[in-house]
């Protein structure tokens, strides 16, 4: 529990942009990198939170965070060369699997039918339920795998042992393990979870203030039309 009079901690949360996704598998582990429109999307992220610090008067932390997945990493680069560019020095990424996707484990990178097909063929396994890919809650029966909110639960651990007082601390990871470390930092409730998405390479500002309680600042979570598929 941080001290009555520590200073609140500034957290940027970044969904990578746009990349080269196989078609039909869940987005999870993919190494694909960012598409031209990615590389336009995490420079455009970087001005946006050029804008937000000097706006609020905030102090960057020198490490930016990034998972090790290709596109996370190219989005915090992007946004390292663009802060750089704006006088903030010393600038680092820490790659680190706590911002991972949620984990398929040996079914890493297959495509949703390959998975349904492969535990249709063992024995020990039952079909998975309907809507599988978007439950919370369900975690494939396979080695490595883990649920939504297993990963979400990694992701918020990240985030609050990262935060340090009186500075920013950017990171790029994913959208669906954002959404649900967001739940567990008790930003969004659980029916909000399936009912939201982040878009690409735009910045959340959260706030982790002295006493705990976190909050969101600023930036736009995008709500998800009626039925759609979710992608991330």
């Amino acid at each position: 529990m941080p001290e009555a009079n520590a200073e609140p901690a500034y957290v940027a949360i970044l969904r990578h942009g746009a990349y080269h996704q196989q078609p039909g598998a869940p987005s999870a582990r993919q190494p694909h990198p960012l598409t031209e429109e990615g590389l336009s999307q995490a420079r455009a992220a970087g001005a946006a939170l050029a804008g937000m610090i000097a706006e609020r008067g905030l102090t960057l932390s020198p490490v930016l965070y990034a998972s090790r997945q290709l596109r996370a990493w190219q989005t915090a680069e992007e946004i390292r060369k663009v802060l750089t560019a704006q006088g903030h020095q010393a600038l680092r990424i820490a790659e680190t699997f706590a911002l991972a996707e949620r984990g398929l484990g040996s079914a890493a990178n297959m495509t949703v039918p390959q998975i349904e097909a492969a535990l249709a063929a063992d024995p020990r396994y039952a079909a998975p339920p309907p809507g599988w890919k978007s439950d919370s809650t369900y975690r494939l029966p396979l080695e490595g795998a883990e649920s939504l909110m297993e990963a979400g639960q990694r992701v918020a651990d990240h985030l609050r042992r990262s935060a340090v007082p009186g500075r920013l601390t950017i990171h790029a990871g994913h959208g669906a393990s954002f959404r649900h470390a967001c739940h567990h930092l008790g930003l969004l409730a659980q029916k909000e979870i399936a009912q939201l998405s982040m878009f690409h390479a735009r910045p959340l500002l959260l706030c982790h203030d002295a006493d705990g309680r976190w909050r969101h600042l600023a930036g736009a979570w995008k709500v998800r039309a009626p039925k759609e598929d979710p992608i991330d």
